[in-house]
């Protein structure tokens, strides 16, 4: 933990070479009625023994994924990361070092890139993929904007079955840019007219599947609806592993795949850091966000790899810019990337395989108990059932037994009025146990 044993002194002497006369005076941008009126009730100074103390009762409050039946998705998924990822990604090279300024000067950080970008198209079903970005979500914005520099149009059409996060981000960053946003209602059945709202006006379509609420989406012919207009289709995907088993976004006519990484090679983390995955076809690799590592060879034959794009506005002038985006996410990208080397083609199938076997293992049991409809028809690890009470009142009775049994969609979608459903995952890390004791925790409190 940093301690900055700065002095009064030393704080005058900082405020007067910037010119101010108090601290105060450096947050004058912010709103009065959002400033504490008073220090937060906290002590002035503890040892560090102290902290560590106080800290590690607080940390003990949380009930962690490991140590109880656990079927929270919704985003974020629990998988297993062999022993094997953690070695390799500390080792002193990788864990330290950031992609240089001269980047051809590490070529073991461009190769793994390069290599990564090689399995996210490959997973995507596209031609061309980048570095990767932050996460899903942020990524998803990126692919927004960029589909609007592609067609110059400036509306964005996003499906009800969008993760609504990922939807707070696309229209936070349409607001600033005036750009319009159409978003439909949630779409708990799977059934939305997603078709209807595509006109010449329209710039992309925005379409997840699974969806938000489990279920998979046929997206060709929202694909075929799209380019008849001379939009793009965004195909989105928060739970990478059902790329395993599906049908890839590019082969039903995806022009923009982008999603969320997490779940190979990247631990649960308490809520990151993760990695966002963005890829597209060939022909739009220019409007492409973030930087791509490209294959050589060197004056003398010899094999290398080089920073071939990079259209951040850190390496050419920011109104030339595809995104202030100025990095990737290096050490997740490189997890992702020991992780999906050490399961290859097969070990992805065979492990999807597992993910949607236990899923519906679950889904039959749930079936049985008195109080719970589940909704889809279709899906791959994670699917949505409407419980007799309150979804959020019987996710923290659960809790208090033992089990942390999903996400209320009242959480993720506040005022909705779908307080009764609840979103659950079941991934390859479940058993037969921990599925025997969600079902018998919801019949004891339903």
């Amino acid at each position: 933990m940093r301690y900055l044993p700065l002095s009064d002194s030393d704080r005058g002497e900082m405020l007067a070479r910037i010119g101010v006369n108090h601290v105060d005076e450096l947050f004058a941008d912010v709103p009065k009625n959002l400033l504490l009126k008073e220090p937060v009730d906290l002590p002035r100074r503890k040892g560090e023994l102290e902290v560590e103390r106080i800290l590690s009762r607080m940390s003990a409050k949380n009930m962690s994924a490991s140590s109880v039946p656990f079927f929270v998705g919704a985003g974020a998924y629990k998988h297993h990361v062999p022993a094997t990822v953690d070695h390799l990604i500390q080792r002193s090279e990788f864990l330290t070092s950031y992609t240089p300024y001269q980047p051809e000067i590490a070529q073991g950080t461009l190769q793994y890139l390069f290599e990564f970008q090689t399995q996210v198209a490959a997973l995507t079903g596209m031609d061309v993929a980048n570095a990767s970005m932050y996460d899903g979500s942020t990524g998803t914005g990126e692919a927004v904007l960029m589909a609007h520099r592609v067609t110059k149009r400036r509306k964005a059409v996003l499906s009800g079955g969008l993760h609504p996060h990922y939807t707070d981000v696309v229209k936070t960053l349409s607001d600033m840019a005036s750009d319009e946003t159409i978003i439909l209602a949630p779409d708990v059945s799977g059934t939305e007219d997603i078709l209807s709202q595509i006109d010449d006006t329209t710039s992309c379509v925005v379409v997840q599947s699974p969806d938000v609420f489990g279920h998979v989406r046929d997206l060709k012919p929202i694909a075929d609806k799209a380019h008849k207009h001379g939009a793009l289709l965004i195909a989105v995907f928060t739970e990478v592993v059902s790329l395993g088993l599906l049908k890839s976004p590019g082969s039903q006519g995806a022009d923009i795949v982008v999603g969320e990484g997490q779940s190979i090679g990247n631990a649960l983390n308490f809520g990151g850091p993760y990695v966002g995955l963005f890829a597209t076809q060939s022909k739009y690799i220019r409007q492409m966000p973030g930087r791509l590592c490209g294959e050589t060879v060197d004056a003398d034959g010899n094999r290398g790899f080089v920073l071939t794009l990079s259209t951040r506005e850190q390496h050419i002038r920011r109104d030339k810019a595809t995104s202030n985006i100025c990095t990737n996410s290096g050490l997740c990208s490189l997890a992702f990337t020991i992780h999906m080397t050490l399961l290859g083609e097969k070990g992805l199938t065979r492990l999807a395989r597992i993910n949607h076997a236990n899923a519906v293992k679950l889904a039959d049991q749930l079936g049985t108990v008195k109080g719970v409809e589940v909704l889809n028809e279709t899906f791959f690890n994670e699917f949505t059932v409407k419980l007799a009470k309150p979804a959020a009142e019987i996710v923290e009775r659960l809790a208090g037994k033992g089990v942390l049994a999903g996400v209320p969609v009242s959480r993720l979608m506040p005022g909705a009025g779908l307080d009764n459903l609840l979103l659950v995952a079941s991934t390859e890390v479940n058993t037969d146990d921990d599925r025997a004791a969600l079902c018998a925790a919801l019949k004891e409190v339903l």
